[in-house]
């Protein structure tokens, strides 16, 4: 069941392109070096803004009063109640070979493995599927736990991917340990990503980020919801955009972006509201013409990202009273083509905690890997080759993933 989106691609597209301030590389306002409002850390700017957020604190205020689990439960049947209202009665893993696709299974073993490596953040934004904020502090791995996902590595020979994410995963105290030791582990046959939101370039310990990655061949995935300095710092903060500019003039600095030094620098654009990205393809060549006549920066690919309906995005569709329109859009696009390239059929996401799953979004709703004898947590495994055979959870909120030209952690994949 497909239908076209490009009325909504295109007012996505115009949005990014023409909302907001956008400041010239040769404006006397920008240096080529960071510029004095990225010198200091964005944390006391976040902590301000949720204090004055009633939203923020509405969702604070419930959270203490009914718990994290009642909440997610309260989320799931939003959900279920909107696609009934469209007429959707089935589940997700149903719905999909009702409309020919294969079923959600593991027959290989995974070669990504994805680590969220801790939820602090330092930012605070208003898409977040993760909920993360500087207020979560204590939630990070332990080296005992990145000790274990070292192990796990080491023996599972198909892993060719290690995907790490947060939080701002950089702040996690475990970050650089898992890094150094991955790529001294397996050498250049391993990919590492960083998931960087940009502004953690200029957090108190960060100063020598850059020169890490670089040193040990980390890909950067960072965070650019849009080439608006008006809309960027809509959705995640007031001052984000400018020290993202900062931040990847630094890594093309230091030749992340710059084609020809194998250097990867791939950006993240998700939508700011209720609507499907654009075309993957045609939003890359506009990010591109515009960062480099701005502001003169060069990045290797663009991936795209669908808004999932969870979390605090789900907060977000139901103070709208948008739920069932959003699902409703999801459902009206569902691509079986997407459905068959799905991330979780290639991927297993460890928690911060260590416990297993067969996404991140998944991690988020606490939706373990299927089945009594399904290993719970790291420490049940010895490799990924362990989970062959399983079958993958899902629910609802996976429509997300299978909409339009599809979503995943490295874009459309449809």
């Amino acid at each position: 069941m497909t239908t076209s989106f490009s009325t909504t691609a295109t007012r996505c597209e115009n949005k990014c392109a023409t909302t907001g301030r956008r400041r010239r590389k040769n404006s006397t306002t920008r240096t080529s070096s960071s510029s004095s409002s990225s010198s200091s850390s964005l944390v006391p700017e976040t902590l301000k803004e949720m204090a004055s957020d009633p939203e923020f604190q509405n969702t604070s205020t419930r959270l203490k009063a009914f718990g994290q689990k009642a909440l997610t439960r309260e989320e799931a049947k939003k959900r279920r109640r909107a696609l009934e209202n469209v007429g959707v009665n089935e589940s997700f893993a149903s719905y999909i070979e009702t409309n020919k696709g294969s079923a959600l299974e593991r027959q290989l073993p995974p070669s990504i493995l994805q680590v969220n490596i801790g939820i602090y953040c330092n930012q605070a934004c208003s898409h977040c599927h993760v909920e993360s904020s500087p207020l979560r502090v204590e939630e990070t791995m332990s080296r005992e736990t990145r000790e274990r996902v070292e192990f796990i590595l080491e023996k599972s020979e198909g892993v060719t991917t290690l995907d790490v994410t947060g939080g701002a995963p950089e702040l996690a105290p475990e970050f650089r340990n898992l890094v150094r030791n991955a790529r001294k582990m397996k050498g250049d046959a391993l990919k590492i990503i960083d998931r960087c939101n940009l502004t953690v370039f200029y957090e108190p310990g960060q100063e020598d980020l850059g020169a890490f990655l670089k040193e040990h061949d980390v890909t950067v995935v960072a965070s650019l919801p849009c080439y608006s300095e008006a809309n960027t710092d809509k959705q995640r903060g007031r001052g984000v955009f400018e020290r993202s500019i900062d931040a990847l003039k630094e890594l093309n600095a230091l030749g992340y972006g710059i084609e020809g030094t194998g250097r990867t620098l791939d950006l993240m654009y998700n939508p700011g509201g209720a609507f499907l990205p654009p075309e993957q393809s045609k939003l890359e060549v506009a990010y591109k013409s515009e960062l480099k006549e701005a502001y003169g920066i060069e990045f290797s690919n663009l991936f795209t990202l669908t808004n999932m309906p969870i979390k605090r995005f789900a907060d977000f569709l139901h103070r709208e009273k948008k739920t069932e329109e959003y699902m409703k859009l999801l459902v009206d696009n569902f691509n079986v083509s997407a459905a068959e390239n799905v991330m979780c059929r290639d991927v297993v996401s460890i928690k911060w905690d260590g416990s297993l799953y067969d996404c991140d979004f998944n991690q988020q709703l606490d939706i373990g890997l299927l089945g009594a004898k399904a290993p719970k947590t790291v420490f049940d495994v010895e490799s990924v080759e362990d989970i062959v055979g399983l079958k993958i959870a899902s629910d609802n909120h996976c429509f997300g993933c299978t909409a339009g030209s599809g979503s995943s952690c490295g874009g459309a994949i449809a």
